[in-house]
């Protein structure tokens, strides 16, 4: 099996959708051996700042001397990307000839009568396997949605559960209250094991420390009331941070946005416990150095400067409300927006929020069956801004922005994964 076959084998997949459950996955993993058992996993969960706190610690414990595997979801250009071991991504031959492994064990148990593994659950089972050949000493393990059904909810343990932020997202799986999602996101915390939450709405609260006293786990909260914020612009920020006795100075981040120095801090807070746990070595200037080196593609990422072409991944109503925060980082005359969003978000909220702020708004399609159709996303956006062209070639409505937007303007590609990753890559090949 080559790279593109091994693709095609797990695109095939896709009709398949997302199925939370672990029977599937239990089964593919034990025909594998069960590589899962015996990793050191930093498991995190929430709704948004996953992917960057999981990049941070990553990136921390690197900088500290560990092989460390990182998982995440989903891509941005690339489907190696989910599966990296010190920031390289996994490589084509090595990910066809496990992918190889994967599928012979998956014919065998569809024989059987289980399940066809989804996309999720193939990829999830690959980066097992390649974890464990690599004997890597720890794995940033990141959810793909929820948590308690999650497929990479099949490890036995973890070092460390994080939870993000928990917010509305994915109601129709994951439930229409916070309560229930939480729960569903609590679901990686482990008999006698270790939580670290983000500060969060007393509902969210409520349900975290009832499933951590049920399962007889140490529970923290990341103090963010001890954040000392000294720079922060478009170009990143520098902030002291103290966790318990730990004082942390002059932590320097790439990342753009106040709530990117939350993320920065709830990862210092995780790699200090994971320390005084005696469970890594690393100095207060390694994790400085972890943090100066962390790059998140597609989180208020600048592609270019006059204009200011900015993308970000805001792909639900909390994402977007954080964009529109971070925009008051940036000195700008107009702003151009460019959107497309899938039709299962909450979209009527999302445009709400940030189509007032725009000057000009271009809307386009992603490829993906979930999209949202451009004239019924204009229909939307209409409610809040007429300055509307609706142009539904990514590339062409790039093209549209550039040719309207002066030096002095911003512009900014936003509302789903899929829209940033497409544009990014269309972008920077140019």
């Amino acid at each position: 099996m080559n790279y593109e076959e091994a693709l095609d084998f797990i695109n095939g997949a896709e009709g398949l959708g997302s199925k939370l459950g672990l029977k599937t996955i239990e089964k593919l993993m034990n025909e594998l051996g069960n590589p899962q058992k015996n990793l050191k996993y930093i498991h995190i969960a929430g709704t948004n700042g996953k992917g960057s706190t999981a990049s941070y610690i990553s990136k921390i414990l690197e900088e500290s001397g560990y092989r460390v595997g990182i998982f995440t979801s989903p891509y941005l250009e690339r489907f190696n990307e989910r599966i990296q071991i010190n920031g390289k991504d996994i490589p084509d031959e090595t990910f066809a000839k496990i992918t190889e492994n994967v599928k012979e064990k998956t014919e065998k148990i569809v024989s059987e009568g289980f399940p066809h593994p989804t996309v999720f659950e193939l990829i999830t089972a690959i980066s097992f396997l390649y974890f464990k050949e690599e004997n890597v000493d720890f794995v940033v393990l990141e959810v793909g949605l929820g948590g308690r059904l999650d497929s990479t909810n099949v490890i036995d343990g973890s070092l460390l559960s994080v939870i993000t932020t928990v917010d509305y997202d994915h109601m129709n799986v994951l439930g229409d209250s916070l309560d229930k999602i939480a729960r569903e996101k609590a679901g990686i915390i482990k008999e006698n094991g270790t939580v670290l939450s983000y500060p969060q709405k007393d509902e969210v609260f409520k349900t975290l420390k009832e499933v951590s006293k049920d399962k007889n786990a140490d529970f923290s909260v990341c103090p963010i009331e001890n954040i000392n914020v000294k720079e922060l612009n478009e170009y990143g920020a520098v902030f002291d941070f103290k966790y318990k006795d730990d004082i942390f100075e002059d932590m320097k981040i790439n990342l753009l946005g106040l709530h990117q120095v939350y993320n920065a801090s709830l990862a210092i807070s995780a790699i200090a416990i994971l320390r005084n746990e005696g469970l890594i070595k690393t100095s207060n200037e390694e994790i400085k150095r972890g943090l100066t080196n962390t790059f998140w593609k597609g989180r208020l990422e600048v592609l270019r400067r006059k204009p200011i072409f900015l993308i970000d991944g805001a792909h639900n109503l909390q994402g977007i409300k954080t964009l529109v925060k971070s925009l008051e980082l940036f000195k700008y005359n107009r702003l151009i927006l460019g959107m497309s969003i899938l039709k299962d978000k909450d979209f009527s909220h999302m445009v709400e929020n940030i189509a007032p702020l725009a000057d000009e708004i271009i809307i386009t399609e992603i490829n993906n069956p979930r999209k949202m159709e451009a004239e019924n996303l204009a229909k939307e956006v209409g409610k809040a801004n007429n300055n509307i062209i609706i142009e539904k070639d990514i590339k062409k409505a790039i093209e549209k922005s550039l040719n309207i937007a002066n030096e002095d303007d911003l512009i900014v590609f936003a509302g789903s994964i899929y829209l940033i990753g497409d544009v990014r890559k269309i972008l920077l090949n140019n």
